[in-house]
Order: structure tokens, then C-alpha cells, then sequence
């Protein structure tokens, strides 16, 4: 006799019908492919990893027996108690006075993302996004079935009132607002200080949280910083406990993503609750992962950032020269001050995923279309340039075959 064979689709959580496949995962794929010119993937160049740094760490922990026991033995959710003292100077640099029980090591700040969607939305709720977002951040928050609406941030004129009502009116309320603040995943646009102010006010009035992801906030190349949402909040209300802003951090872009350390910071009670979030996932990051990563951030993180920094901005500079050279008059583009992205308008006519199909076939480059980076109100004449793994060569020559591309699309 034969067993039927399962129907996994209606053994599945309703929630399980918003997880979908990443277009930029999947995109990555073409990296293997040695003649595309890739603008995909947002991620650092390995010719950028303190190799040296990390394998000295690897060979110090493990050739003491004493550290070598603690980092192949289990460890506390909160993570590795040195690594959390490096990241509260770390925050108390960029104006965020804490300590370490305000501060949680997560696998990536996307883990970050899933252990927040987790405790603040329930189905129903409503998450105010940028328009576009972080695509993972959509991703994390999909399984927890919120509904999503848009957190107009320079010059919008939505009420508390506004954002209430349409919360309620789908059966729940507003159980976050999140941002990239700084050179934005996918725009590369900057929060001005004043909106930053704004929204801080916004989240008094509609009594929710601020999920600040500041993945890119060390690689600014122009212009002044602006402090992080976290420290103006904490300016705001006295303290980091009175304080309503999660940082996320991490060092998958200013030393190496592989080794998934990230962490969060904010007000020790809601740090209590993603620590049970955490024993929930996995118990605790890899013990000797954190070790290492201290014991390099100790040693290399300035050197490493400014090395970075001018790297990128050279390959930033480069991608917005090859634009203005090669773009036809109706594509304009941002100018970001930092991180590793350009988003790009084209015009109303000319859907990003298609061109992605045309450009792969035709002329070998890839980029991601713009259209999976919203939450709602889908824009698909956007897409994504990445310019942090190509050389300027290459840059110049893949914005010279999608200019012409264009051109021939009129």
C-alpha cells in the first residue's frame, strides 16, 4: 500500500503564506556567474575583510585552554560580556550613554529585526515603513501578519490621528515604526535631523516604539553626521530607560558579515524580553564568534572603518559620474553621503524586473528591481544599484550597457 503523499501547503501556519523568497538572495546567485557585471548584491567587498585580524583572534582563543573552553561552551543569551563592554563605548561615541544591560547580542541585526516583529506585532497591527524599505525587514515582520502603511518622513503631513484610525480600522494598533536612518537600504537617502525630531514625536503621540536599523551608519563619506535617533531620544527623555528607540547594530559591514554579530540596544526592560526571544531561537550566538569579533573590534575597527570608507567612496563617486555620463535625460538617481546604495528612477513606463530580464539576457549586468522594497503602494519603474563589490572599471562599463539599454527602450 502507498502513502498518500502530504499536502504541506495545509499543514502550513496562515503566517507562512507572507514568507516569500528574497529577490536579492535569489539575485546573488549571478555572482557565480563570471561575465555578469552584478550591482545586486548590498555587500561588502571581501577584499575589505580584516582577514589578518580575525585569524590571529581565532588562534589566540583557541591556543589558550581556558579561553578556548569558554568559547566552545555554551554562553548567556545576552551575549559575551567584553564585546557588549566594547559596544557600550561603542554607543556612548555616538552619544547614547548605557550600559551593558542595555545591549543584546543578535546573529546579524536581522535577527534583531525578527525578535522585535515578534514581541511588538500582533496579526493585525500595523508597522509604519519607509516608501521604499529594507527588504529583510519586510521579510522579518511578514510572518508576524501585520499590515503596513507609510511613515512619510521629509514633509509629510500625517496625523497621529491619521495613522490611529487606519490602524484600528484594520483591528489592531501601531506596533512599530522603523527606518534606516542613515544612507538607506534600498535609497541611500539620509533622515534629516529635523524629520528625525518628527518622528520621535510621532512615536510619543501614537505610544509605539522606533526600530532605528543602523547597518550602514559608520560608512558616511560626505557631509555632517547626524546623531542617531536612539541619542536624540534618550536627549528627549531624560534617559536611555525612559528612552522608546531600538538601535540595531551591526559589524557585518564594517568588519565581516560572516561571523553574524550584531546586537541592540535600548531600555533594559524591553532588552529583558528580547533576551527571552532569544533563548526561544537559538540560546545564544556562537560563543567563540563574539570572541573573535571583540578581540578584532578592539584591535582594527577605526583602521577598518577608514579603509572602508575610502574604498566605497571611491566606487560611490565613480557610480554617480558613470550615471550622469551614460543615463539617458529621463532616469534621474539619489546622491547618497554614504553606504552602499543608488536607487534609481526611470521612467513610468519601464518596469525594473523586466529590464532586469532584458538586461541579463542582453548585457550581462544585474541590479534589483525597486518594486520588492515596499510594503504597500508597489513603485516598479525603481530599482537598486549596489556599488560596494565593483571596481570602478566595472561600474563604468556596466552603467555604459544599461544607458544604452535605455536608450533603445527610448
Amino acid at each position: 500500500m502507498t502513502a498518500e503523499k502530504i499536502d504541506w501547503q495545509q499543514c502550513f501556519a496562515s503566517r507562512a503564506s507572507r514568507m516569500n523568497a528574497s529577490e536579492i538572495r535569489e539575485l546573488l546567485k549571478l555572482l557565480d556567474q563570471p561575465d555578469i557585471i552584478s550591482f545586486a548584491g548590498g555587500i561588502p567587498d571581501p577584499a575589505q575583510f580584516p582577514t589578518q585580524a580575525i585569524r590571529d583572534a581565532y588562534a589566540a582563543i583557541l591556543s589558550d585552554p581556558a579561553k578556548a573552553a569558554q568559547a566552545l561552551q555554551y554562553s548567556v543569551s545576552e551575549g559575551y560580556l567584553p564585546l557588549r563592554g566594547w559596544i557600550r563605548r561603542h554607543m556612548e561615541a555616538l552619544g547614547v550613554p548605557c550600559t551593558e544591560a542595555n545591549i543584546m547580542i543578535t546573529a546579524g541585526s536581522q535577527q534583531a529585526l525578527d525578535f522585535i516583529g515578534k514581541l511588538f506585532l500582533s496579526a493585525g497591527d500595523t508597522a509604519l515603513v519607509t516608501a521604499p524599505t529594507y527588504l529583510g525587514a519586510l521579510q522579518a515582520f511578514n510572518a508576524y501578519e501585520p499590515r503596513y502603511d507609510t511613515l512619510g518622513l521629509e514633509g509629510g503631513n500625517r496625523t497621529p490621528e491619521s495613522y490611529r484610525e487606519a490602524a484600528a480600522a484594520n483591528g489592531g494598533r501601531v506596533g512599530l515604526a522603523y527606518l534606516v536612518a542613515d544612507f538607506a537600504n534600498p535609497s541611500g537617502e539620509t533622515v534629516s535631523l529635523p524629520a528625525r525630531q518628527d518622528l520621535l514625536t510621532l512615536a510619543e503621540a501614537l505610544d509605539t516604539i522606533v526600530v532605528e536599523d543602523a547597518a550602514y551608519q559608520a560608512l558616511r563619506y560626505d557631509g555632517e553626521a547626524v546623531p542617531p535617533l536612539l541619542a536624540l531620544d534618550i536627549a528627549r527623555s531624560g534617559g536611555i530607560e525612559a528612552s522608546r528607540t531600538l538601535y540595531c547594530g551591526t559589524f557585518s559591514k564594517t568588519l565581516a558579515p560572516a561571523l553574524r554579530v550584531g546586537w541592540v540596544c535600548g531600555a533594559s526592560a524591553a532588552i529583558a524580553k528580547l533576551v527571552l526571544a532569544k533563548q526561544a531561537a537559538d540560546l545564544h550566538c556562537a560563543t567563540i564568534n563574539q570572541m573573535v569579533m571583540h578581540q578584532a573590534a578592539e584591535a582594527v575597527y577605526e583602521s577598518q572603518v577608514a579603509s572602508n570608507r575610502k574604498v566605497y567612496k571611491e566606487r560611490r563617486d565613480a557610480m554617480l559620474a558613470a550615471l550622469a555620463r551614460h543615463m539617458p535625460e529621463n532616469v534621474s538617481w539619489t546622491r547618497p553621503e554614504g553606504g552602499m546604495f543608488i536607487w534609481v528612477t526611470l521612467p513610468a513606463g519601464i518596469d525594473g524586473a523586466d529590464l532586469l530580464a532584458q538586461a541579463i539576457k542582453d548585457c550581462r549586468i544585474a541590479f534589483v528591481p525597486g518594486g520588492a522594497f515596499y510594503g504597500e503602494g508597489r513603485q516598479n519603474n525603481k530599482l537598486r544599484l549596489s556599488f560596494s563589490l565593483s571596481t570602478p572599471a566595472q561600474i563604468e562599463e556596466g552603467m555604459a550597457r544599461l544607458g544604452a539599454l535605455l536608450r533603445r527602450l527610448g
